[in-house]
């Protein structure tokens, strides 16, 4: 009979487990995919008993994946993170703070690379006038193709990218001086923008009186600035859609926008 509730109270804990999370992993024991095993194993409860079948199971899946992998294979650094984070930990979930850390360390290297060619090393394409297009409406037939929209703000973006080396030279210093920085009365810090939309972008930074920061930002790709601490509004047209945000900045800051816009 113990037996029989125990049985009972694991059945009851795993659906309970899964609900919690949105998400149906009550099939999970028999998915044969390494990117859906992995998410059960973020997203379920540290108790839960099919950890101990599943963890194994992924990480020996991993290892395969990268044994008869295609040179080249952008997934293989990413599976090689994965098992290095599941032999010291319960699954690949990491914190925020651990977020922050890693994308600190990939800024750091970039600026460094960068102060290193005396340019910038972003490869992007430059902005031309008719280069934002926009979805149909909702109300509007979907056969009709995607309107294009003029870029007013083409020009901006190509002059802003155009730094010359000594401009470069200073902003790098600043940049990395900011991301080294870990003093917390210290009176500016970074902000940093992750465009995942298909466009080129400007965000303009507007603070108290005559406070105001310009960051263009390409297509799928990112760019930071040094500001003084304090208030914003963040304003700026991903791919012909406005974007508009009141944030307060007392630490470093990251924005991602945009992910499925047209070019």
């Amino acid at each position: 009979m113990k037996k029989l509730l125990l049985f009972f109270s694991a059945i009851l804990f795993i659906n309970l487990s899964a609900q919690s999370k949105g998400k149906d992993y009550s099939e999970i024991l028999k998915s044969k995919s390494i990117y859906e095993i992995n998410a059960f194993l973020r997203d379920a409860h540290p108790d839960d008993p099919r950890r101990s079948v599943l963890k194994p199971r992924v990480m020996d899946m991993m290892k395969e994946y990268i044994k008869n992998a295609k040179p080249g294979d952008q997934k293989v650094r990413q599976m090689q993170d994965w098992l290095a984070m599941l032999k010291r930990r319960p699954s690949t979930k990491i914190s925020f703070d651990e977020m922050n850390a890693i994308i600190k360390q990939k800024q750091i290297a970039k600026y460094q690379k960068e102060l290193q060619m005396g340019q910038s090393a972003v490869v992007y394409t430059p902005s031309t006038p008719q280069n934002v297009y926009i979805a149909p409406t909702a109300s509007s037939s979907s056969s009709k193709p995607a309107a294009a929209i003029p870029d007013a703000e083409a020009s901006e973006f190509n002059m802003l990218m155009a730094e010359n080396p000594v401009e470069h030279k200073n902003k790098t210093v600043k940049i990395l001086n900011s991301l080294f920085d870990n003093d917390p009365n210290a009176k500016e810090c970074i902000v940093m923008i992750e465009n995942k939309s298909d466009c080129n972008i400007i965000i303009r930074i507007e603070g108290i009186g005559t406070t105001k920061y310009r960051l263009p930002v390409p297509a799928h790709g990112d760019n930071s600035i040094v500001v003084q601490k304090g208030d914003y509004l963040f304003t700026g047209i991903v791919c012909g859609a406005q974007y508009a945000s009141q944030k307060t900045i007392q630490k470093p800051l990251m924005v991602a926008l945009g992910s499925s816009a047209k070019k």
